[in-house]
């Protein structure tokens, strides 16, 4: 490998953790990707050996939380970036800024709402709609459906409608004067 190659090698680790270092709570390796490769032209398969040889190294570590892996840097990933910060070029962190603040935005607003749907047999699924928001579940529904396509049909209409579902059902089962009709 020649010199041009280690530094760009260099430059592009020093991207992904100079992005990892500005996400507390950690950040799915898609997203992540999505981010780096938006700021630099770099594919899909030399991203994922970056990311092996940043965890072999310990500078980033993955973790799980609510069955979703998730990265992160490490102690010693952030004492690195303090050594190696001078690497990036100016326009290069100044574009990874811009794209970081916007891509950041609509991967928080994807990822609060949440829905998956669990096969129990070939005509029984429960479906669950969740809001996460930093990682953590704070909201969450099982609802049965007697069909894939109903089960689908309630899937979509979470991730369509939760930011109006979700506080109409939090003032139904917050309030204490629920009327009965007996």
């Amino acid at each position: 490998m020649d010199i041009q190659n280690n530094k760009e090698l260099a430059e592009d680790k020093v991207l992904i953790l100079y992005l990892l270092n500005k996400i507390d709570d950690g950040i799915k390796n898609d997203n992540l990707y999505k981010i780096v490769s938006s700021s630099k032209d770099i594919n899909y398969f030399y991203f994922q050996e970056l990311m092996a040889d940043l965890k072999a190294t310990n500078l980033v570590c993955s973790f799980t939380q609510d069955e979703e892996n998730f990265i992160k840097i490490t102690t010693d990933g952030k004492n690195a970036l303090d050594l190696t910060k001078s690497l990036l070029p100016g326009l290069l962190k100044l574009k990874a800024d811009t794209i970081f603040k916007k891509e950041n935005s609509n991967i928080i607003e994807e990822s609060s709402v949440v829905t998956e749907f669990i096969p129990q047999d070939e005509n029984n699924y429960t479906v669950k709609c969740k809001i996460v928001e930093q990682n953590e579940t704070i909201f969450e529904l099982s609802v049965h459906a007697a069909s894939r396509e109903k089960a689908k049909q309630i899937s979509d209409n979470w991730n369509k409608n939760a930011n109006k579902l979700y506080p109409e059902i939090l003032k139904l089962i917050s309030s204490e004067n629920i009327s009965s009709e007996n």
